[in-house]
């Protein structure tokens, strides 16, 4: 590997999912996993393509309930392209099933957004065929995609027959334990040609949210070639014959434009994917157009680390822009916690924005907008879901999808014991607090007073509202309480033995509840006095009602126990796990409440957490924003109750989600613990080598991926965004020492940080801008456009 590559140099069967995730090339509006051309769907290979925002919903019969879910839909496979040799009754298909894979290797370019690949095969009359193919899902044009195919007979002569096609009989089959479920997308299936001939085309649509989808290819062939159109049901197929030289190459390149019924100044999809075929760039131009597209990211999300770790960043950075790029901006798309690299969590959009927004903000405000603008169109579903469980403000569902609705499913199969279980996942309130924390952290960065004044205002309101009207007063405490919740840490649904699911009091959550509506009155309070007319009147707030949100927000009840902040309420006097018993029988305990449930145990009974709850404080908040907050509820919080509570939960957590080691590895490098590194390792490794066993193929971890990448930016620098400045605060990880990067902050583009032992740099571009205030612990200083300065760091 270079520092721009990412191989692979030999074929592995078993690894083949995980590494067609890890090669999906895309473009923010459409993605294509790195699968064989040559391969259908097996236990092996799974091909797939999906759009951002196209969803469709089917009714399943699972253990004796009908269940209904929402996926993002797998779309018409426009890969397919296999090579047989023709010798009458004796043709053979070159593909790993019927010839032996001999040799194989394969390349992701970073640096050029294309993949390459490698492979001879060897038929069972011992010919050799070498195949080499380019590929590439363009940024230049996010409606084209493109595959050349070259192919070379090594130590033979003869005819070879090339079927190439575009596939619409794909189902959602992606997910192992997804498959007791429907999963045909697609109907209406048709198949034809353009009006010259020489564009070939497939048309479907959904079958309930009935989105029309078209794709045509266009094909390059060798002089002379007769092409026979050999259309089946649902799978339009091009069939043409070459003849092959020893050591002579054969070229074959296809060209393929994707539309869909969501996008924008088309008449028709399939007119206007015809067109776009035909008048689309010969390949050779598609890709100068894609490395020229690519360079110009890389500018601008400049991150360079040394070594391994630079690598695997890169290859994370690379995986967020495939699937949140500038023209992620045009549509109404939200965060796939998958990326679009697979059919897990069946492409909904969590919280995980609230990892991916914080990088994105500093380099791609105009994607964060069109991100949290997503979230502003559902805000009147929120409004009517908090509305049908007798509260108000804005209820923002655990799991999104096409509209406002809750996606969350209903059961959920542990493949460990092979039982469908109740699923109450929904119980996560703590979403609303992270779309408002982007509202905020995006205002803070991209210095965007009219989406913050308006969408931003409309969206932090309700989402605080919804937090007062969810506390219940409690006379014996004399504090407000979260009742019937769950928290980040998933393991936990309910007490144990309890007829109703929900824990009360989750600290994160009241935590970060206190949060929004402390920063939601300070809006309200600086805002111009017409809008702030216009959002009284919009909305029916007033003078009593901010009172009450004051005093809400000082009174929030946070648990604590054993002299740590406990997780939530009653978490103390759960049971203590035996985890070095349960180490020793299963290995691998990171999904421990899976084979807790295959014992007939539940995990509910146990101190043990999946990953980073309580934690997740200090990923968000500074120790002293943490020290502000709690003392504005009347508690104190210093760094001996963080160092305790750190280190309580450390020995509590199996870390079942790649976001924990994210999430330990930022606490413990601000905190200054030298394991530190274990975890941010664990972070960096967690897809490239799928940790979470099985997973990475289902579909990339992409909060994970770009946490990682904030890690170093914010993590690492102590970076925050002040109206009118940076603040740094440099800690040392002496294996993440060296790095340099480039942000964008409040109209300054390309704000230069490089850190090395001992030494910052800061430089500010030069432009029109006003100068930045750069505040650090031991320091603060102004910056104006064009100067810069090194500043001698503390060990």
């Amino acid at each position: 590997m270079t520092s721009w590559t990412w191989e692979y140099d030999e074929w592995v069967p078993a690894d083949e999912q995980l590494r067609e995730s890890l090669c999906t090339l895309g473009n923010g509006y459409f993605a294509t996993r790195g699968a064989f051309p040559e391969c259908d769907a097996d236990d092996i290979h799974y091909p797939g393509t999906y759009a951002a925002g196209v969803f469709n919903r089917l009714t399943s019969h699972v253990s004796g309930r009908d269940v209904e879910n929402e996926d993002m839909v797998n779309l018409p496979n426009w890969l397919p392209l296999r090579v047989r040799r023709v010798d009458g009754e004796n043709s053979t298909w070159f593909t790993p099933g019927t010839a032996r894979v001999v040799e194989h290797s394969q390349t992701l370019r970073l640096d050029a957004g294309v993949l390459e690949r490698r492979t001879r095969y060897e038929d069972p009359d011992g010919r050799l065929l070498l195949v080499r193919q380019t590929r590439l899902v363009s940024m230049e044009n996010p409606h084209l995609a493109a595959l050349r195919t070259e192919l070379t007979a090594e130590n033979w002569e003869g005819e070879v027959e090339v079927e190439a096609a575009l596939d619409g009989t794909v189902t959602n089959s992606g997910v192992a334990r997804y498959r007791d479920l429907d999963g045909r997308h697609l109907t209406a299936l048709r198949t034809g040609a353009g009006n010259s001939g020489d564009v070939a085309w497939l048309t479907c649509s959904t079958t309930n949210s009935d989105i029309e989808i078209a794709l045509a290819a266009r094909y390059a062939l060798p002089p002379g070639t007769q092409v026979e159109h050999a259309d089946t049901e649902g799978r339009s197929v091009r069939r043409f014959r070459l003849e092959l030289r020893s050591g002579h190459s054969q070229v074959v390149d296809k060209i393929v434009a994707l539309y869909t019924g969501h996008d924008r100044a088309i008449a028709d999809p399939r007119d206007a994917a015809v067109e776009h075929a035909r008048t689309a760039p010969a390949f050779d131009q598609l890709v100068a157009d894609q490395r020229a597209a690519w360079r110009d990211l890389w500018r601008r999300a400049e991150l360079d680390v040394p070594n391994k770790a630079g690598l695997i960043l890169r290859l994370h950075l690379f995986q967020v822009l495939q699937t949140l790029s500038p023209h992620t901006a045009e549509l109404d798309a939200g965060v796939p916690a998958r990326g679009l690299h697979g059919e897990a969590y069946r492409g909904h959009i969590f919280w995980d924005e609230l990892f991916v927004l914080r990088y994105l903000n500093l380099h791609f405000p105009e994607v964060s907008r069109a991100l949290l603008t997503y979230r502003h169109r559902r805000l009147e579903h929120a409004v009517a879901a908090a509305e049908a469980i007798g509260l108000a403000g804005a209820m923002y569902p655990w799991q999104s999808g096409s509209d406002g609705r809750e996606e969350t499913q209903q059961l959920h199969l542990n493949p460990r014991s092979g039982r469908w279980l109740e699923d109450h996942s929904h119980l996560q309130r703590h979403v609303g607090s992270a779309i408002a924390y982007n509202v905020i952290k995006y205002y803070e960065a991209s210095g965007d007073a009219h989406f913050h004044h308006t969408k931003g205002a409309e969206m932090l309101l309700q989402i605080a509202r919804f937090w007062v009207r969810s506390a219940t007063w409690d006379p014996e405490l004399s504090r407000y309480r979260i009742l019937g919740v769950m928290g980040p840490d998933e393991y936990h649904e309910a007490y144990p033995g309890a007829e109703r699911p929900g824990l009360d009091d989750n600290a994160y959550t009241n935590i970060t509840a206190t949060w929004v509506i402390t920063r939601a009155l300070e809006l309200l309070r600086n805002l111009p006095a017409p809008r702030r007319a216009e959002l009284a009147l919009h909305t029916g707030f007033d003078a009593e009602e901010e009172e009450h949100w004051e005093e809400v927000s000082r009174n929030l009840h946070i648990p604590f126990h054993s002299g740590v902040i406990s997780q939530f309420d009653g978490y103390g006097e759960l049971q203590e796990l035996d985890w070095d018993g349960y180490r020793a029988k299963y290995g691998d305990i990171r999904r421990l409440d899976r084979i807790l449930e295959a014992e007939g145990d539940t995990v509910d009974r146990y101190q043990a957490s999946k990953q980073a709850d309580v934690l997740m404080l200090g990923y968000l908040f500074s120790p002293s924003e943490l020290a502000e907050l709690f003392a504005r509820l009347g508690y104190t919080f210093d760094d001996a109750l963080w160092g305790r509570t750190v280190e309580y939960y450390l020995r509590r957590t199996s870390h079942g989600s790649t976001l924990s080691g994210l999430v330990h590895g930022w606490v413990l490098a601000r905190v200054r613990r030298t394991d530190a590194w274990t975890f941010v390792l664990e972070a960096l490794r967690g897809d490239i080598a799928d940790l979470q066993g099985g997973t990475t193929g289902e579909g990339i971890h992409l909060g994970a991926m770009a946490g990682t990448l904030d890690l170093v930016q914010s993590g690492l620098t102590g970076l925050e965004t002040r109206p009118g400045g940076l603040a740094l605060d440099p800690v040392p990880l002496p294996e993440l020492s060296h790095y340099r990067f480039s942000l964008r902050y409040q109209g300054h583009w390309g704000v230069h940080i490089q850190a090395s032992p001992g030494t910052l740099d800061i430089a500010v571009p030069a432009s029109d801008r006003f100068p930045i205030t750069i505040t650090l612990p031991q320091d603060s200083f102004e910056l104006a456009p064009g100067e810069s300065r090194r500043v001698l760091l503390d060990d």
